[in-house]
């Protein structure tokens, strides 16, 4: 199966797309590692889009693209893919459309995790993050064995800006700005399975499980 994960800030998509990606022996494929895999190895896609980066700029969609294009060839994607970030556009959606068609292939599904608001900022901001060893915490879900202190290298946490709950508000407004067209495109595309985020983790991979009908 060829599945996009969409979800706002805080839903959890990420832990489900690795579920799924661990269920299905599929690869799970997000957008940042990507970013980062091709500026460690420093590949010509990788230097191209630091150019961009260094000078505080948007990566243009037809480098991102290229590195999507350039993952969906390797052959452990043979048998399916998950993909999660990409794609963040309409642009990228019809251009991972076309990449797909070349290969035979097809997305068989748009997987939209939601929740409400009040819960993701819930989530985003009881995030604490070591200022050593950059672990990351939760204090609902995840919590230190010592307040205040990382497990890992006793390092003081502090919560990131972006983790305060104006800022999260703030982030989850834009998100769901600029992400609706893409929802309303799968929609339309007839691929479009909404999940709500509740009853924990493995509640909602069951329901995913469930949608696409997987036992």
């Amino acid at each position: 199966m060829n599945l996009v994960m969409l979800g706002p800030p805080g839903a959890g998509k990420g832990t489900q797309a690795t579920l799924l990606a661990e269920k299905l022996g599929i690869p799970h494929v997000a957008s940042g590692d990507l970013f980062r895999e091709a500026l460690k190895e420093q590949t010509g896609l990788g230097l191209t889009a630091q150019s961009y980066m260094d000078r505080g700029e948007l990566v243009p969609d037809e480098v991102t693209i290229a590195m999507v294009e350039e993952r969906l060839a390797r052959s452990d994607c043979d048998g399916g893919v998950i993909l999660d970030g990409f794609p963040r556009t309409i642009e990228q959606a019809g251009a991972l459309k076309r990449l797909l068609h070349d290969q035979g292939k097809v997305i068989d599904a748009a997987i939209f995790i939601d929740a409400a608001e009040d819960e993701l900022v819930r989530r985003l901001s009881s995030r604490w993050t070591c200022r050593n060893c950059q672990a990351i915490y939760n204090v609902i879900s995840n919590p230190p064995s010592e307040e205040g202190r990382c497990d890992i290298c006793g390092g003081e946490l502090y919560q990131r800006a972006d983790d305060v709950p104006e800022t999260v508000r703030n982030r989850i407004r834009v998100y769901r700005q600029q992400t609706s067209p893409l929802i309303d495109y799968y929609r339309d595309e007839g691929l479009l399975v909404t999940i709500k985020s509740e009853g924990g983790i493995e509640r909602v991979q069951q329901k995913i499980l469930e949608a696409l009908q997987i036992t």
